[in-house]
């Protein structure tokens, strides 16, 4: 996980008026999408956090941040930005870091693992600013007072389906493993080994296959990339 900030002047309105802070987030997605040198298909940012407590949806789960143009240490972090600058508005309040670490748990919950990192980490730059900064080097904890929300209820006892781009090579989640145990229970075990049963690999394509078929699925529908149906037919269980 990488932590940024705005790293220009961000208007203290954004206290008052969160009108403002969500045109500004619009406004950061327009400036990435006018710069053609880098070639932005969406906002920079997985996630941003406004002061008032917001956690603001950008690329979202499971899409690799641009958040660090074309910088090799792209490929192995998410990117959550606090909506603070170098001068103005400058220092996170309570609530925005609560949202922040809202948006690394969240991440984590599909697959972002342990380590959290402020941008200057391996780059030259002074980003997240030296507010964010050394909270980043405090662990992000979540401000005295506040606690971790609890996990929304979705009025189910099953995982919902997190979207077919969830499942990429290499993603790690406790929703793998729980889809593991029940595809293997199903009857529909394709697995070489158990070893890293959070973990997506061959195996889970062959192993969701073989549930698609099962399903009644053939040709290009039971190709192992989960779908809602299938998903939501599995029930596999809220982890």
């Amino acid at each position: 996980m990488k932590v940024h900030y705005e790293g220009t002047e961000v208007s203290t309105r954004l206290l008052s008026d969160h009108d403002a802070c969500l045109d500004e987030w619009k406004a950061i997605r327009r400036s990435h999408l006018a710069n053609t040198q880098e070639g932005y298909s969406d906002v920079a940012y997985n996630y941003a956090a406004c002061p008032h407590g917001y956690l603001l949806e950008g690329r979202g789960i499971g899409k690799r941040t641009g958040a660090n143009g074309n910088q090799d240490l792209n490929r192995a972090h998410y990117a959550v930005v606090g909506l603070v600058g170098s001068s103005g508005l400058i220092a996170p309040t309570d609530a925005m870091l609560n949202a922040l670490r809202d948006g690394i748990d969240l991440l984590r919950q599909h697959g972002a693992g342990d380590e959290i990192k402020g941008h200057r980490d391996g780059y030259a730059t002074s980003c997240p600013g030296p507010t964010l900064y050394t909270w980043v080097q405090k662990g992000a904890p979540r401000p005295a007072g506040t606690g971790a929300p609890a996990k929304p209820s979705t009025g189910s006892k099953y995982e919902p389906f997190p979207g077919a781009s969830f499942f990429r090579s290499g993603r790690r989640s406790p929703i793998i493993a729980a889809m593991h145990k029940r595809l293997v229970a199903e009857g529909c075990d394709r697995y070489q080994s158990s070893t890293h049963a959070d973990t997506w690999g061959s195996g889970d394509d062959r192993s969701y296959a073989a549930w698609q078929r099962k399903c009644g699925y053939s040709g290009t529908g039971a190709d192992g990339v989960p779908g809602k149906a299938s998903w939501d037919r599995l029930r596999v269980p809220n982890v």
